[in-house]
C-alpha cells in the first residue's frame, strides 16, 4: 500500500509535537514523561522536612544556615513510555484505498512523535483473524526511519478480531503507555472488548475512527448488490440486493451518525479518548487541531 505522503516534509511539520500521556503511568526510566512522584532528574520540584533514614546528601545546606532546620531537596521524576499502535489490515480498510493509505499515515505520524519523545514504539497489523509484528520494538529515530518504507508492503486482507486477537499479543504492558486502535470500526470486530482489555491493563486507550468518503456519504443509486468485504464471498447471507435512492441514502447517514456517538459514548464511559476522521482531513490537521483538543498531543 504506497503512502504517498510520508517524506521529510511530513515528518518536519511534526517536530513541534510529542504525545502527551497521563502522569499516573508507570512507565520505564529515562523518558521524558514527567509524573506525579518524585525521582532523580536534575529539575527541581520541592522540599519536605529530612526523616530519620532519609540521604543527607539531599539536604539543602544553604536552607540549613538561613532556617536551622533540615530540608530535603526533591526533584522530578521522568518515564520512558511505550506507545502500541494497533492498526486493522482487514478486507474493509483496502475496500477504498485512501483509507488505507491514511491508515498507515496516521501509524507513522503517531509513532514519529512516540520515537521523538523518547518513547517505546510497536506498530502491530491485525488481520486475517490474527496479528503480525514485523518491526519488533521500535527505539529512537534511527530505528523509526528505517522501517518506513516497510509501510508500504503492509497488505489488507480477511477480517480482524479485535475482542480475540489483541489479548493474544505478547508484553501488552500495564499502566506503561498509549495504545491506539486504528479501523473504520464498520466491522463485526468486536472492539469494544479490546478496549476494556487494554483499559484494565491500565493502558491509556485512543479509538481512532478512520471513514473515507464513501463510508461517510455513498455515491450508490438504483438497484445495488452490497457484497461484504469480509464475508465468503458469493452466497453469503450479509450480502444484499437492493434499490438505493435518496430516502435510503439519508437513513444510511443518519444511522452512520448514531454509531458513531455510540462509540463515543463507549469510549467517553470508559475514560478511553475517540476520534472519528475523515480520510478527506489531512492527517497534519487531525493531530494539531483534533488530537491536540482531546489533550493527546502537545
Amino acid at each position: 500500500m504506497k503512502v504517498s505522503f510520508l517524506n521529510d516534509g511530513f515528518f518536519d511539520r511534526l517536530e513541534t509535537l510529542s504525545v502527551h500521556l497521563r502522569t499516573d503511568l508507570s512507565g520505564y526510566y529515562g523518558g521524558k514523561h514527567p509524573i506525579r512522584r518524585y525521582g532523580q532528574t536534575i529539575e527541581f520540584a520541592d522540599y519536605r522536612k529530612y526523616e530519620l533514614g532519609d540521604d543527607i546528601r539531599r539536604i539543602d545546606w544553604n536552607l540549613f544556615a538561613r532556617l536551622k532546620k533540615y530540608f530535603l531537596k526533591l526533584y522530578t521524576d521522568e518515564r520512558q513510555m511505550h506507545v502500541r499502535i494497533l492498526v486493522d489490515c482487514s478486507a474493509s480498510m483496502a475496500l477504498y484505498p485512501q483509507k488505507a493509505e491514511y491508515a498507515l499515515g496516521f501509524a507513522a505520524a503517531l509513532g514519529f512523535l512516540a520515537v521523538r519523545n523518547n518513547d517505546k514504539l510497536s506498530i502491530i497489523f491485525l488481520k486475517d483473524g490474527t496479528f503480525f509484528d514485523p518491526f519488533g520494538l521500535i527505539v529512537g529515530k534511527n530505528a523509526f526511519f528505517s522501517l518506513i518504507g516497510e509501510l508500504e508492503k503492509v497488505s489488507f486482507s480477511g477480517a480482524a478480531d479485535f475482542a480475540e486477537v489483541v489479548p493474544r499479543i505478547p508484553d501488552n504492558g500495564t499502566n506503561d503507555g498509549m495504545s491506539v486502535l486504528l479501523s473504520d470500526f464498520l466491522n463485526e470486530n468486536r472492539w469494544q472488548k479490546a478496549v476494556d482489555y487494554l483499559l484494565y491493563k491500565k493502558r491509556q486507550v485512543l479509538a481512532c475512527q478512520i471513514l473515507s468518503k464513501e463510508d461517510m456519504s455513498p455515491s450508490f443509486v438504483g438497484r445495488t448488490e452490497l457484497v461484504d468485504s469480509e464475508g465468503s464471498g458469493a452466497g453469503d447471507d450479509r450480502n444484499v440486493n437492493l434499490r438505493i435512492g435518496r430516502p435510503t441514502l439519508e437513513h444510511y447517514r443518519k444511522e452512520l451518525r448514531a454509531y458513531i456517538g455510540e462509540i463515543s459514548g463507549f469510549c467517553a464511559s470508559k475514560g478511553a479518548a475517540f476520534l472519528s476522521v475523515g480520510t478527506d482531513i489531512p492527517i497534519e490537521k487531525a493531530i494539531f487541531s483534533e488530537l491536540a483538543t482531546l489533550g493527546l498531543v502537545r
